[in-house]
């Protein structure tokens, strides 16, 4: 049985391999999916936008850690990732609560 620490960490590392940086996905075998038309949807955009906040912050406490930063940039890099990160649940909490709104009209 797996620990759910470890399970959310695992969780969170396929879900970090999932994302390039680079702001194009990336599958198992390396090469990105082409799916016409998705690279120039602003959601798509936006998610990616969160993963590279999510990452610099990653990087900038890997920075502080070694010495290599200071501890203003470090705060910095995570309030900018937290922040990114609670407007993205939120606007999944908002689509979640629409499509919910939509299954319970009558037809």
């Amino acid at each position: 049985m797996k620990l759910p620490a470890f399970h959310a960490a695992q969780s969170y590392n396929l879900a970090k391999s999932a994302l390039k940086t680079d702001g194009s996905p990336e599958k198992a075998g390396g090469s990105a999916p082409s799916i016409k038309g998705l690279e120039d949807n602003p959601a798509f955009k936006a998610v990616h936008e969160v993963a590279a906040s999510v990452t610099e912050g990653e990087k900038a406490a890997m920075n502080y850690m070694t010495g290599s930063a200071d501890p203003h940039s470090v705060v910095e890099a995570l309030a900018q990732a937290e922040l990114a990160v609670q407007t993205a649940v939120t606007v999944r909490d908002k689509v979640v609560e629409a499509y919910q709104e939509l299954i319970r009209m009558p037809v």
